[in-house]
């Protein structure tokens, strides 16, 4: 595999053409929609083929004056990481959230609820000196609470482990929240029934290993089932 560094790449148009009012600039919007996400695809070119590879992502400011970027969780082995060499790798991120799906009388007319960001831009490693940062970034946005009840990570751990940054700079947000597209005189059967079924994830009951035999479930894992609307008590 080459991990020659290639010359910049224009940023693709991120107007969106089809239904161009679904569109969101609110950065509100992304600030939710990437803070209730944990996995993102990323998209690149190796080897003149397109690949699409899942991540596990945090959103920080590691207080080296960039502001708030996406950071990718991977191993210093991993191939995007080798592939971003000194200068980066141009990248698309993709996070969905399907939250609902929508039930037409035809399923040409039937939909989904959702809420999309691209993201596109040079995706780089973080620099040694603001890794163990990175981490902790990334620990926090999946397992909020979490660092207050486990050990600091140690040097060959942290050496062990690498973050890749992507500027929020370039991104766009397409929504859809609604009902059924319906009308009294629409000509459908209205005997046939239509509306609008959510769909989300949730933690479910959590799973002890072994040795956790008999100890209790602490405020992170607690916290994180309530929030996700998990029903089970822990």
């Amino acid at each position: 595999m080459s991990t020659e560094t290639s010359p910049a790449v224009p940023l693709p148009s991120l107007r969106v053409r089809r239904k161009p009012a679904r569109q969101s600039a609110d950065p509100e919007v992304l600030d939710r929609l990437l803070a209730e996400g944990s996995l993102a695809h990323v998209a690149m070119v190796r080897d003149g083929y397109p690949v699409v590879l899942p991540y596990l992502y945090g959103v920080g400011d590691l207080e080296d004056g960039l502001g708030r970027r996406l950071l990718l969780h991977g191993s210093t082995g991993g191939g995007l990481f080798l592939d971003a060499g000194p200068e980066g790798v141009p990248v698309s991120v993709a996070v969905t959230h399907l939250d609902g799906l929508v039930y037409a009388r035809s399923l040409h007319d039937s939909s989904a609820n959702y809420r999309s960001a691209m993201i596109v831009g040079r995706a780089t490693v973080v620099p040694d000196d603001r890794r163990a940062a990175a981490l902790w970034c990334v620990g926090d946005h999946l397992m909020p609470g979490r660092r207050a009840e486990v050990r600091e990570m140690t040097a060959k751990e942290v050496a062990a482990t690498q973050v890749l940054q992507v500027p929020l700079d370039s991104v766009s947000v397409k929504v859809r929240a609604g009902g059924v597209g319906e009308a009294v005189d629409d000509g459908e059967d209205h005997g046939v029934w239509a509306g609008v079924v959510p769909m989300a994830t949730t933690a479910g009951v959590p799973e002890p290993s072994p040795l956790s035999a008999g100890t209790a479930v602490p405020p992170s894992v607690r916290a994180l089932v309530a929030r996700s609307g998990g029903g089970a008590p822990v």
